[in-house]
């Protein structure tokens, strides 16, 4: 099975890239910017292309070269704030339809693609419960408002052409490298894995990490079956507090130097409380627990610091 994997380059695409060179799979990356080096990945065992994901003419070509019978599309702008809204239009939303659209013509009707538990907007649109995929959309960021009309530009290239385009909601990713996008919660664990000190705003702000190893399994299963029975997943994850994510670094770094401005701050939080239970029980998923994904990734910050690792 060929695999197209857009976005290659980016924090989940090297860890997917992977995964399916693991599986067997003949992988086909690109990116506007060049692939890293992937760990377990040698020299070679993957085709590659530069692309700009906003150029139609460019995203066909990829596919003609790449003769896929897949593609993943985790080709978007994440953290761009506000600003800067007509690049940030082009990339999240005229680059995902020249996705679907190419894929159209030239007849690879399997996609999966990123869409974000943004679309869900704040919590308290919920209550205390849990937000499913059947939930009305409340987002308002620009980001949020993006991957609502992915979704809904997915369903049109569904309804109107028979295509298997889906879409998987990943949660708050974390791991040792992210930089953009929602970065409290894992600067909570990389900072203080240095060495160095760390503050928040709010102590209860809460998050929904799902480590970046767990949603790039997540996106390669969903990928390799013919059709999915739903058309977008929540990834779900861990839904834990900044305060209470400092403690578990406080067990395994005892002098961390973790400072919380205030005390509060639940009501400020985006959608923590969603049920993943299709994607679990459809594509047979289980995560490892959070303590255990927060000693791994101390443990790698400190390795490439060149510090002792910490014993579990």
């Amino acid at each position: 099975m060929t695999v197209l994997v857009m976005g290659g380059a980016g924090f989940i695409g090297p860890r997917v890239i992977r995964k399916l060179v693991e599986r067997g799979a003949d992988v086909y990356a690109t990116d506007i910017n060049p692939l890293p080096d992937i760990p377990g990945v040698a020299p070679g065992a993957i085709r590659s292309a530069r692309v700009d994901i906003t150029d139609f003419e460019q995203v066909t070509r990829s596919i003609v070269e790449a003769q896929p019978d897949r593609i993943i599309n985790l080709a978007y702008l994440l953290g761009g704030g506000e600003g800067n809204p007509h690049h940030q239009m082009r990339l999240n939303i005229l680059g995902m339809d020249n996705c679907f659209e190419a894929g159209r013509l030239l007849g690879v009707n399997r996609i999966v693609y990123a869409s974000s538990v943004a679309v869900s907007g704040q919590q308290s649109n919920f209550g205390e419960r849990m937000a499913t995929e059947d939930d009305a959309t409340y987002g308002t960021s620009q980001y949020a408002v993006h991957k609502i009309f992915n979704e809904f530009q997915a369903k049109m290239f569904n309804e109107n052409y028979g295509m298997s385009i889906t879409g998987i909601r990943p949660a708050n990713v974390t791991g040792p490298d992210k930089v953009r996008g929602s970065v409290d919660h894992v600067r909570c664990v990389t900072l203080p894995a240095r060495g160095e000190p760390v503050s928040f705003p709010y102590q209860q702000m809460m998050r929904l990490p799902i480590h970046v190893e767990d949603i790039a399994e997540a996106f390669v299963r969903v990928s390799l079956v013919d059709r999915s029975e739903g058309e977008v997943y929540n990834s779900g994850g861990t839904a834990i507090s900044l305060g209470d994510l400092a403690d578990i670094v406080r067990g395994y770094l005892p002098d961390a130097q973790i400072r919380f401005d205030d005390p509060g701050g639940r009501e400020h939080s985006g959608n923590y409380l969603v049920d993943n239970s299709r994607l679990l029980s459809e594509f047979e998923l289980s995560y490892p627990p959070l303590q255990q994904r927060v000693l791994e990734i101390i443990n790698e910050v400190r390795a490439d610091e060149g510090l002792p690792p910490v014993a579990g």
